[in-house]
């Protein structure tokens, strides 16, 4: 398998694998432990330095390195999309109703009166939709590649060519 495949199938099977842990685990549900879920952020980071340390051994250069790091994040967004839509659809059904369980708690613990909860609440649920969940996840994991692959694409990329010496 090619470099890019290769690194968005690896960056979007383990945020799936890191989605199902925290469905497994029910930290989606906890006060403080549902802020694990960004470690999503980490892995990409991660996939795609490694992605493109390979890309730039077949001698990508800069705009080359950013359009590979895309192209795997479009991938690997493509692959979060469906498992997110499979998850919260099918595996844990109730997730959206947990999670909106969740934040009236939180909301309610701040002191923030009743209607603003309510309103707040109703705000969020426009988001709070298998679709619409797994949308989001797609266009930031997209977001997230670009922004890496600006970075790292500097770092790790075809040096040009030094003029040549007389």
């Amino acid at each position: 398998m090619k470099s890019v495949p290769k690194a968005g199938v690896t960056l979007g099977v383990l945020v799936v694998i890191w989605m199902c842990i925290m469905g497994l685990t029910g930290w989606y549900k906890h006060p403080v432990l549902f802020n694990l879920f960004w470690i999503v952020i980490l892995i990409q980071i991660g996939v795609m330095i490694w992605g493109l340390r390979l890309t730039a051994r077949e001698g990508k250069s800069y705009g080359g390195q950013v359009g590979a790091g895309v192209l795997m994040s479009f991938i690997g967004g493509m692959i979060i999309f469906l498992g997110s839509l499979l998850l919260t659809s099918v595996v844990f059904p109730s997730y959206f109703a947990d999670v909106r369980q969740l934040s009236e708690e939180l909301l309610r613990a701040q002191g923030i009166s009743e209607e603003m909860v309510k309103a707040q609440l109703e705000q969020q649920a426009a988001f709070q939709t298998p679709f619409m969940s797994a949308f989001m996840g797609f266009v930031g994991t997209l977001v997230t590649g670009l922004v890496v692959s600006l970075i790292v694409g500097a770092f790790l990329r075809k040096k040009p060519e030094a003029a040549a010496q007389p």
